[in-house]
């Protein structure tokens, strides 16, 4: 049996191809996102009515927001992430109410789809999120 080696011009164009898709620039977050629903175990649920909360991304991190009419804005969230892939790896690093989360890494496989950043994933509690943030102008 014969094989036949791949020419020098094929080479170059595998070679080419996988520097352009390693050199990528990686999606970036940054700017204010509003939650607008999500699927907790199956469960859809809509955004809350009496608030709103947003995420403000920076490069490498957020903060989360609660904003409600005639009230302080409560920051009840911050964290890092970064991307591996199609995954979006999430660090929760400080929460306003105890949790059980901090510190600790969350995978989730995120779309981003014109102004929606979709997030699914599962938490260390087995609970199946599924999260829709649209990015606000």
């Amino acid at each position: 049996m014969k094989i036949k080696m791949p020419s020098i011009k094929q080479v170059g164009i595998l070679l080419g191809g996988f520097l352009f898709c390693s050199f990528q620039n990686q999606p970036s977050l940054k700017g204010t996102w509003e939650f607008v629903g999500g699927i907790y175990n199956g469960k859809k649920e809509g955004a809350p009515t009496e608030y709103a909360l947003h995420r403000k991304y920076n490069i490498t991190g957020y903060e989360a927001f609660a904003i409600e009419k005639g009230y302080k804005t409560q920051k009840y969230e911050a964290g890092n992430y970064v991307f591996k892939g199609d995954t979006c790896v999430d660090t929760e690093t400080f929460s306003a109410q105890p949790s059980k989360i901090t510190n600790i890494p969350i995978h989730y496989i995120y779309t981003l789809k014109n102004d929606t950043l979709t997030l699914k994933g599962t938490l260390p509690t087995g609970m199946k999120v599924e999260e829709y943030w649209r990015k606000m102008k």
